[in-house]
């Protein structure tokens, strides 16, 4: 921010602390530094001020102040975001990450989570009454973010997106209001929420839908040897075409990391891990997922009774915050002998002991609602790539970059051109593959909740000029 607007709005910051039952932190601040920085290292960023909100009142004061003052917008919840986009150079950023209440109701099942939770916190609350929603499969992520994308997750083929089990949601608008969404009020905004980003103003209270999960499942890897991935995958490819929906079998090709289950011979080695997940009887999990077990000559097995807010942290270690990321992603509808050819390609290459390609299996409930059902678009996707690069020192930067964009532009012709949006890296950029068929019906509830565009820092649905 410049000199001359720090001066000219000196009086207005103190009026403006004034009004916030939360903190206001200036660059000088102590604790500046620590509510400025993110999960993802490469994000380096200064805003001009900092509002950690404690309640939707302080919500609706900061961007009433930003919209007086003409300060950009920037929304922090769980400062997951591959993007960055919760911290921007000279804005005002709101942080919603004290807002961490959790309350949930068992005869209904349902949850009413504020935007600052984290996913750990909210199933550290769920699972108190063996319930839980589908959610991501990093405990450390925010409830906010990762909904508003969509939102996948262990429980996603049996019980849908994250978004499928949104129930309602209060949100400030452009005007500074507090409205209602749902299926019965403001159903254009309720819609656009369900996947269009935050493009439309800030949730402060998100209702979930609840499921009986837990609180043991049946889950675990089963670790194989790396120059086995081409065999390994084809017959997991046959597993999956006829799994039920309550199994999800995801896989990662990765340098081993040190985990007591894995033989410390293996640490450092390349692998592939088969990581597997039942959401219904243990009994019948045990017969659904033999065959998988039954694979190749494995050198850890460790599948068995697990707690479900366990399996949840599981990986958690391996993406921890402060190191360097970039993400590329693509959806398939099915996984081919090309892709598994490129799988094993860009396996003998990976840049980092760190990285990792991991891939999902989706469908199932996932696909069982239409494409403009919601604004998340992509109902076609029986498995989703993500190539976590992860690296610490900045010198690997480039090495590691172009590694990601390589194996993401050998894999585009088996994907179907749309790409998650939470997993887009790019500050700018993508917005038609992320949100494909709906783009044009998000601009119209952009054109009627946020004009102006005051929610530009995201992945940006511009309203019509």
């Amino acid at each position: 921010m410049s000199l001359e607007k720090q001066y000219t709005t000196d009086e207005a910051i103190i009026e403006f602390a004034g009004t916030l039952r939360g903190t206001l932190l200036r660059p000088d601040d102590e604790g500046y530094d620590e509510a400025r920085s993110i999960w993802n290292a490469m994000v380096d960023k200064h805003p001009a001020l900092i509002a950690q909100c404690a309640g939707a009142s302080d919500v609706i004061n900061a961007v009433t102040f930003a919209k007086e003052q003409d300060f950009p917008i920037s929304v922090k919840g769980g400062g997951h975001n591959i993007a960055g986009r919760a911290v921007e150079d000279d804005a005002l950023m709101i942080d919603l990450s004290p807002m961490k209440s959790v309350r949930v109701d068992p005869d209904a099942k349902t949850a009413r989570v504020e935007p600052g939770v984290v996913l750990n916190e909210l199933d550290h609350e769920t699972q108190a009454f063996g319930l839980a929603t589908p959610v991501g499969f990093n405990s450390t992520t925010g409830i906010a973010g990762l909904t508003l994308g969509g939102g996948w997750g262990w429980l996603s083929r049996k019980h849908g997106l994250t978004v499928d089990n949104l129930l309602s949601a209060d949100v400030v608008t452009a005007d500074g209001e507090l409205v209602h969404a749902s299926e019965d009020e403001n159903e254009d905004l309720f819609w656009g929420l369900r996947g269009g980003g935050g493009n439309f103003g800030i949730v402060t209270s998100f209702e979930f839908q609840l499921h009986e999960v837990g609180p043991t499942v049946l889950s675990g890897p089963i670790v194989h040897p790396f120059e086995d991935t081409a065999s390994i995958l084809s017959e997991y490819r046959e597993f999956a075409a006829n799994a039920p929906e309550e199994a999800a079998v995801w896989f990662v090709i990765r340098h081993a990391p040190p985990m007591e289950i894995i033989p410390e011979e293996w640490h450092g080695e390349k692998v592939i891990i088969l990581a597997a997940f039942y959401g219904g009887e243990m009994s019948e999990g045990e017969d659904v997922l033999q065959p998988l077990r039954d694979i190749g000559d494995p050198i850890t097995d460790a599948v068995g009774p697990h707690p479900y807010a366990g399996w949840q942290q599981a990986f958690d270690g391996l993406v921890p915050a402060g190191n360097r990321n970039y993400w590329k992603s693509h959806n398939f509808v099915e996984m081919t002998d090309g892709m598994i050819e490129t799988f094993v390609e860009f396996g003998e290459t990976i840049p980092s002991e760190l990285t990792e390609i991991a891939c999902a299996q989706l469908g199932g409930a996932v696909n069982d609602r239409p494409v403009e059902a919601t604004a998340y678009p992509h109902r076609d996707a029986e498995f989703v790539m993500n190539l976590h690069t992860q690296w610490e020192d900045p010198e690997q930067d480039g090495a590691c970059i172009a590694w990601a964009r390589d194996m993401h532009e050998a894999m585009t012709p088996y994907a179907t051109g749309g790409v998650y949006a939470n997993f887009v890296p790019e500050e700018v950029g993508d917005q038609q593959a992320a949100y494909r068929e709906n783009y044009d019906r998000l601009v119209e509830v952009k054109n009627e909740w946020d004009p102006e565009n005051l929610f530009r820092l995201n992945h940006n649905v511009e309203p019509t000029e």
